[in-house]
């Protein structure tokens, strides 16, 4: 059954919309509550509830905590903390659902909310089927739930990190931090400098109107300049909730998460350290990440975009490392939510155990030519019901085989069309964007 409310990651609109409001939240969280209790046994139940910098959050997480609390579940506010610190939270501290309340890399007038299970996994398809079915359905009264803050997610999250480099580790090593103004401004932050780093600061100062303006993981171009200026090893930034991160080199250029995925894994593969040779991305991830992990004795599986469906393709295969082109990034036998931090110590570890900058390490990818485009959209009719973009999709098949894809899909949070072209030389991706662009705009109302 398609999801009427749940996107890729959660439920996200602007705030104030039909759905982005406190009543609607509210009545989010009580159904969720209503249909998680049935799976639970007898007993207390309790949520966890986190949230990122956004001056609408405060007020959402009072509707969450209401909607929680009427279903007769102990409510647990963490405050404003990376999305992987409450998934980390629910399973360290017992609790049967974690939420967030964010809106992720998206700008601040946007919140949105997304629940783990007690597991720390997000939720499936199914149970956000299930939630979406109670919506409308009365309950009667029950007993309200306690609601009280829970102090220590940040630093259960700090001290989680912390494990993961020898103290000391970056001391001598001068970074460039942007945090967003979202969640990780001090959990990140303390961490990199309880290491010893010497840290330049962007995106430091939430205002709750600031969160991703300009900066953060969707905007490195303030993070690659700094770096260039001030001499620095590396550059690091992370989006609104900290489930993500980018990486600038010490010339200044970004690399995406595909780059990162393939050094990473490689090294791994290398150590004997990545189960079944396998590394998990996503379809949006560039083809030579295929033949690099194929080349050295590994292989790739792919997923639809979303990183719990690249969690739950770990789960079934067993492997030891997943993520997104966009910069997610999952290890888990560490945490099963992708984790912007984890990621960063474990480039940073490469980076000091091998000795080479980002600039070498990222070579480790060889790209096959692609070019990507977003158009904005005033709806999004079923792509199967467009017979030019169908055509399109066929053709492209037929002519490129292995040699090259293109991907049109429908972004799961923004009103978008997403385009992705990519074959083994320019002039063949040039000709098959100019002939997908054409075939959207012909029939897609394009804003």
């Amino acid at each position: 059954m398609k999801r009427l409310y749940f996107g890729t990651d959660g439920v996200r609109g602007r705030f104030g919309d039909a759905v982005m409001n406190p009543d609607f939240v509210r009545k989010l969280a009580n159904a969720a509550g209503r249909h998680v209790a049935t799976k639970l046994d007898a007993g207390p139940k309790r949520v966890l509830v986190g949230r990122d910098t956004r001056a609408s959050g405060t007020v959402l997480e009072a509707a969450v905590a209401e909607g929680f609390a009427a279903a007769g579940w102990d409510v647990g506010l963490l405050g404003v903390v990376p999305t992987p610190a409450v998934s980390l939270a629910v399973r360290e501290l017992g609790a049967q659902l974690g939420v967030v309340i964010t809106a992720s890399h998206n700008p601040a007038d946007d919140n949105g909310v997304k629940f783990f299970a007690g597991t720390g996994f997000k939720l499936p398809d199914a149970e956000e089927v299930a939630i979406e079915a109670l919506l409308e359905v009365s309950c009667p009264a029950v007993a309200r739930g306690a609601i009280g803050a829970v102090g220590d997610g940040k630093a259960r999250y700090i001290a989680q990190a912390l494990t993961r480099l020898p103290a000391g580790a970056l001391r001598g090593w001068k970074i460039v931090l942007d945090t967003a103004h979202g969640a990780t401004c001090e959990t990140t932050r303390d961490v990199l400098a309880a290491l010893g780093a010497e840290l330049d600061l962007l995106g430091n100062a939430p205002d709750g109107r600031n969160i991703n303006a300009g900066v953060g993981s969707e905007h490195p171009q303030q993070l690659a300049a700094q770096v260039l200026a001030t001499g620095a090893r590396v550059g690091i930034a992370h989006d609104g909730d900290g489930d993500r991160v980018v990486f600038c080199d010490e010339t200044g250029s970004t690399l995406d998460g595909d780059e990162v995925m393939t050094f990473l894994a490689l090294g791994k593969l290398r150590r004997g350290d990545l189960p079944g040779g396998t590394l998990v991305v996503t379809v949006q991830s560039n083809l030579g990440v295929d033949a690099a992990l194929v080349a050295a004795g590994g292989r790739v599986v792919r997923t639809d975009v979303g990183d719990r469906y690249v969690s739950e393709a770990l789960q079934r295969e067993g492997a030891g490392l997943g993520g997104e082109s966009s910069g997610h990034f999952i290890f888990p036998r560490v945490s099963p939510a992708g984790d912007g931090l984890l990621a960063t110590l474990a480039v940073l570890r490469v980076m000091r155990d091998t000795g080479q900058p980002l600039s070498e390490l990222r070579k480790a990818l060889r790209k096959f030519p692609q070019a990507q485009k977003a158009l904005k959209l005033a709806a999004k009719p079923p792509l199967e019901s467009l017979p030019g973009v169908q055509a399109l999709l066929r053709d492209a098949e037929a002519a490129l085989g292995g040699s090259g894809r293109v991907m049109i899909r429908y972004s799961g949070t923004e009103p978008k069309v997403r385009l992705l072209v990519e074959v083994q030389t320019e002039a063949a991706v040039a000709e098959w964007f100019a002939k997908s662009e054409a075939a959207l705009r012909a029939e897609l109302p394009v804003l």
